[in-house]
């Protein structure tokens, strides 16, 4: 089974949108296996963005992850990258397909509710950022053989 990262950023909770995004996916099939709300720190956000140090928008974007709590989160199923990334949508809401995350909540690419990781070793590397391996919980999903 694949894992993959994702987090509700800070507009997100403060948009009161954790349960819709969760049941989504719990709706689609994936294995919650760990999650907790938490203010990231710089350092966080920092490794977490380190591929976009040096752009424009990278400093606004610590700026912003840092700004409130987060509900950061591991999900477990096959093709888990890439099914929560078509659940997700595009980055811009604009071009996010009817259905999606972003076109159904999000307005601009500033405020786009949901990171999701973009590739297995990514997702691997995130995870660790945020979780310690005895905080992913191994659990049987008896609903699993029906999905």
């Amino acid at each position: 089974m694949e894992k993959t990262f994702l987090m509700i950023k800070p507009d997100g909770v403060q948009r009161g949108l954790i349960g819709e995004i969760v049941g989504r996916f719990e709706k689609k099939g994936l294995k919650l296996v760990a999650g907790k709300f938490l203010q990231v720190s710089r350092e966080q956000a920092a490794r977490h963005y380190a591929e976009h140090e040096g752009k424009p928008f990278y400093e606004p974007l610590l700026a912003f992850i840092t700004s409130g709590p987060v509900f950061a989160m591991v999900w477990e199923g096959d093709q888990a990258v890439a099914l929560t990334r078509a659940l997700i949508g595009k980055t811009n809401a604009v071009d996010a397909a009817p259905g999606t995350i972003r076109s159904d909540y999000a307005v601009h690419t500033n405020f786009n509710l949901i990171h999701g990781s973009d590739s297995p070793e990514n997702a691997e590397k995130e995870i660790a950022n945020f979780f310690t391996p005895d905080q992913i919980v191994k659990y049987e999903q008896t609903i699993q053989r029906w999905i």
